[in-house]
């Protein structure tokens, strides 16, 4: 009986080794590298990092293109990219529209996020609470609206609204920059204690930063809720299809909020980089792994949760 034992316990142990090496063997070569993009947005430096600290553990090689909006979403469409953690909704709908059919659509993966345009309190206690106040008050804001960078679909829609005159705005002048930039602009007229308007958005540090408030009214632009969005992740069409390992891992993938704020907060304020932020954030928070990496394996078909821990350190 007992050699009938090690007997039996052998051929699982050997069983179980084949299936994982089947798993394994079932992603292309290719599938080692995972390439994403970031159109230079921090909070899209954050998911990436996060994604990129576990894929690592996984055994594969995450890599990161800085590419605008419009170029990342063509370069998923040509597959030049392989994953977009960034797909913000609705203010990124033209891009679904025009390329939904040739991507995957993989699924939410933050909820609560807003979008729209803000001011500081000071400004918004004065009176401008909402767009159609803007136009009456254009001399206070030498009559520009501080956007990102140039490309993102938010800017044609403040350049849209700029052009067709909506809100008193006719004649006023979009700034277009980086984030780092327009950040940079608002802290200097908080300093000065002068009236501008701006881009804002939350999960993002700005938000404990500047003591500032979202402007209602302008549903029709940024959708209703001061612009409520949900983040989506997006592959190259097919891309779970060929690298099912990776494509379970994003299918888990969920954030938070308060998640993405804190990291952005060690990187934008504490100047860590986004892999260090990243990977402290989840040694100090390592109960989302289980969720995150349910039905995942290492690239070699070993338990995914124990080589991410592993390589954390925990």
């Amino acid at each position: 009986m007992t050699f009938k034992r090690c007997a039996l316990a052998g051929a699982m142990a050997l069983g179980l080794a084949a299936t994982a090496q089947a798993a394994a063997a079932a992603e292309a070569p290719q599938c080692e590298q995972v390439r994403l993009t970031d159109p230079g947005w921090t909070d899209i430096s954050v998911t990436n990092a996060l994604a990129g600290t576990v894929l690592r553990g996984l055994g594969y090689r995450p890599s990161v293109d800085l590419l605008a909006v419009p170029i990342g979403f063509e370069s998923l469409k040509k597959g030049e990219i392989d994953v977009f953690l960034g797909n913000w909704m609705p203010a990124q709908q033209g891009f679904i529209d025009k390329y939904g059919p040739e991507l995957d659509l993989v699924r939410s993966n933050l909820e609560g996020a807003k979008f729209t345009l803000a001011v500081p309190t000071y400004v918004y206690d004065s009176g401008i609470t909402t767009f159609a106040d803007l136009g009456s008050r254009g001399d206070d804001f030498r009559q520009r609206i501080y956007g990102i960078d140039p490309g993102a679909p938010a800017n044609s829609l403040l350049q849209g609204m700029i052009d067709k005159g909506d809100f008193g705005l006719e004649g006023w002048k979009l700034i277009e920059s980086g984030e780092q930039a327009m950040l940079s602009q608002v802290s200097r007229a908080v300093r000065k204690n002068e009236s501008i308007v701006f881009l804002g958005w939350a999960p993002h540090p700005m938000n404990l930063r500047v003591d500032m408030r979202y402007l209602a009214g302008g549903d029709e632009y940024f959708g209703p809720n001061y612009g409520g969005a949900s983040i989506h992740t997006v592959t190259r069409k097919g891309y779970s299809a060929e690298c099912p390992n990776v494509g379970t891992l994003l299918s888990n993938l969920e954030f938070s909020l308060d998640m993405e704020s804190a990291i952005m907060g060690a990187i934008l304020e504490d100047g860590k980089k986004a892999d260090l932020a990243a990977s402290e954030w989840l040694k100090a928070n390592p109960e989302v792994l289980a969720g995150w990496l349910e039905n995942v394996t290492t690239r070699d078909g070993q338990p995914g949760l124990a080589a991410v821990q592993n390589h954390l350190g925990l």
